[in-house]
């Protein structure tokens, strides 16, 4: 039995954490102990019901003396509870996890989840601690080749394995149409065409440039765009403000964090995922897919990887509307039997690519790669 450690600064939502609580559940199967060192949040109860345990530290702050306090902290609790090896996931505390792996001499790994902004010497400085693993996790082959040319990294210390997508979960077969019926009453739609954009409300994840080519596409016409995600309140409004001035208020859902999403998802028509700047991934898009939804998705990153170009979704120029609102409009022509054609491409491939189980499997090797041990 293993003590594996894992440093990421909250428990609220996005790919980071869903991460970190899927490989507590494969280490606790495995009969690991799996920590999650976090400042902790609304998943909470999802780490616990994975077998992990949350140890509460101050991991969201970004302050340096807290940086510093922070790798004492995680130094003394790897020494009181044996843990074996320590993994990273986020910038702020991965240098409170790297320096107290060094003082321990521990087994250090990180995952690179994003393609992190680098325009002034001092944060590439800052970005550098997540390829200081001794095996950096990249979480697509977009991002194992930019880390690699990035900081000039011997391939072998960086292992693409894609997110996982929880196929148990997201699996239409799965989904009843009770669930889909509820989520339709709750957003007030009807019959129309759905569009659905799941994603943190930020300006990056290109929800405003959604509403502007839907309104384009569809104009006076019917039609449903989703925006599921939480944010910053200002920003909501913006997205708000400019729904009425383009005259598709009407048409345009904000309802913030969304439970079941894989009942939002079967009842979408198109997933958009047409975010400004390069994903690493793009977790979304997988997921749709597994759900069996053909994706427009910006044509950078990862997403130049989940999505077969004409055969699971369509890509479209980034940050360009008038783009985005003739895929919209392509794949609306296509009609429902070609879209579901599509669709069942997407969800073949996401199945056999992108699924929970091997993101748990090869990351749990890492460790073994390190520790000398052997997954079964």
């Amino acid at each position: 039995m293993r003590t594996i450690l894992q440093v990421v600064p909250a428990l609220n939502s996005g790919g980071v954490e869903r991460t970190t609580i899927e490989i507590a559940e494969a280490l606790t199967r495995a009969g690991d102990v799996a920590l999650a060192a976090s400042a902790g949040g609304r998943l909470e109860p999802d780490l616990a019901a994975a077998g992990g345990e949350l140890v509460r530290m101050a991991l969201d702050s970004k302050n340096p003396l807290t940086i510093w306090a922070n790798a004492g902290k995680i130094a003394a609790l790897a020494r009181a509870r044996g843990v074996a090896l320590i993994h990273a996931r986020s910038r702020a505390p991965g240098w409170s996890a790297y320096w107290a792996a060094k003082r321990l001499k521990l087994p250090f790994v990180t995952t690179y989840h994003g393609i992190y902004n680098a325009k002034t010497p001092l944060k590439r400085w800052y970005n550098s601690v997540m390829a200081k693993g001794d095996i950096v996790i990249a979480n697509s082959h977009y991002t194992r080749a930019h880390v690699m040319e990035t900081y000039a990294l011997a391939p072998e210390r960086v292992v693409a394995i894609p997110r996982g997508v929880d196929l148990r979960i997201f699996d239409p077969d799965a989904v009843s149409g009770e669930r889909v019926a509820a989520l339709k009453a709750a957003w007030r739609i009807g019959e129309e065409i759905v569009l659905l954009l799941p994603a943190r409300l930020t300006r990056w994840k290109g929800q405003a440039l959604a509403i502007e080519a839907a309104a384009r596409a569809f104009g006076e016409r019917k039609f449903t765009l989703v925006l599921v995600g939480e944010g910053r309140e200002d920003y909501r409004a913006e997205l708000e403000a400019l729904a009425q001035r383009l005259g598709v208020a009407a048409n345009v859902r904000l309802p913030g964090h969304v439970v079941d999403m894989a009942a939002a998802y079967k009842l979408a028509d198109i997933a958009l995922t047409p975010s400004l700047e390069p994903e690493a991934f793009g977790r979304a898009a997988a997921e749709a897919q597994a759900m069996g939804v053909p994706v427009i998705a910006a044509n950078h990153g990862g997403f130049t990887e989940t999505i077969i170009h004409r055969e699971t979704g369509l890509l479209a120029a980034a940050g360009d509307v008038e783009a985005l609102k003739d895929a919209i409009l392509t794949l609306e022509a296509l009609g429902a039997e070609a879209r579901a054609g599509m669709g069942n491409a997407a969800k073949a491939r996401a199945r056999e690519l992108y699924s929970l189980s091997a993101l748990q499997r090869e990351t749990l090797r890492v460790y073994d790669r390190l520790l000398g041990a052997v997954t079964k």
